[in-house]
C-alpha cells in the first residue's frame, strides 16, 4: 500500500487546484514581466530615433535675445529643417563663436548688398521688400558698401535693425555654407503663437 507524504508541519497538502492555480500566477508573472521588459524596450528605442530625428533632422531651439523681434521673441522654441539651398527671407539658425544665432538670409553668392543711410536694403540694385521689419535702420555697419556676398556664403541681418549684429559688422561677416544648422520653419512655443509667418 502507497503511503500518504508525511507533513511536519501540521499544514495541509496544497490541492492540485492550488497547484495549478500557483502555476498559472507564475505563468502570468513571467508574461507580464516579458511584456513589461518589451514595452520598456520599444519606449527606448522610439525615444532614440526621436531624439536623433530632432538632433539631425529637424533640431528645436530657443530664441535668445532681441535681433529677431518682431518675428521672434526671447525664449520661443523654433523648429529648424536641415537643408540648403537658402535663398533671400529665409530665417536661418547656424553657429557662430561656439553659439547658435538666428538671422535672415538677405542674400546669397554672388548677390550685391548696399544698405543706405535709413536703413533702405538694396539687393543687386533693387530696394529688398521687407514686411517683417517694424523699423529700418542702418545699425551696426563697418564693411564697405556696396558689398559682394563671397562664394558659399550667405549674408544676413537680424529683423531688429538697430540692435542686431550680423554680416554688417566684419566681426560677423557672412555665413559659410558648413556654419549653417538649416532654415527655420515653425515656432514651437509658447502655443499661442505657433505659426510660420515671415519664415
Amino acid at each position: 500500500m502507497r503511503k500518504k507524504p508525511l507533513n511536519l508541519s501540521g499544514d495541509s497538502l496544497p490541492t492540485a487546484e492550488q497547484l495549478d492555480n500557483e502555476i498559472r500566477l507564475l505563468k502570468y508573472r513571467r508574461e507580464f514581466y516579458g511584456m513589461l521588459r518589451s514595452t520598456a524596450s520599444s519606449l527606448l528605442v522610439v525615444t532614440a530615433v526621436a531624439v536623433l530625428v530632432s538632433m539631425l533632422l529637424l533640431p528645436i531651439l530657443r530664441v535668445t535675445g532681441t535681433s529677431m523681434t518682431p518675428t521672434l521673441q526671447n525664449d520661443q522654441l523654433v523648429v529648424c529643417s536641415k537643408r540648403s539651398g537658402f535663398k533671400s527671407g529665409d530665417v536661418v539658425a547656424f553657429y557662430y563663436n561656439n553659439k547658435i544665432l538666428l538671422k535672415r538670409v538677405i542674400g546669397t553668392s554672388g548677390d550685391i548688398i548696399d544698405i543706405k543711410d535709413d536703413g533702405t536694403v538694396y539687393v543687386n540694385g533693387e530696394i529688398l521688400e521687407e514686411p517683417y521689419v517694424s523699423e529700418l535702420a542702418l545699425g551696426t555697419c563697418d564693411i564697405t558698401l556696396p558689398y559682394q556676398v563671397p562664394d558659399n556664403r550667405i549674408f544676413v541681418m537680424g529683423d531688429h535693425r538697430s540692435v542686431s549684429i550680423d554680416s554688417r559688422s566684419v566681426t560677423v561677416g557672412c555665413i559659410a555654407d558648413e556654419y549653417v544648422i538649416g532654415k527655420v520653419v515653425l515656432r514651437l512655443w509658447p502655443f499661442g503663437i505657433v505659426g510660420s509667418s515671415y519664415f
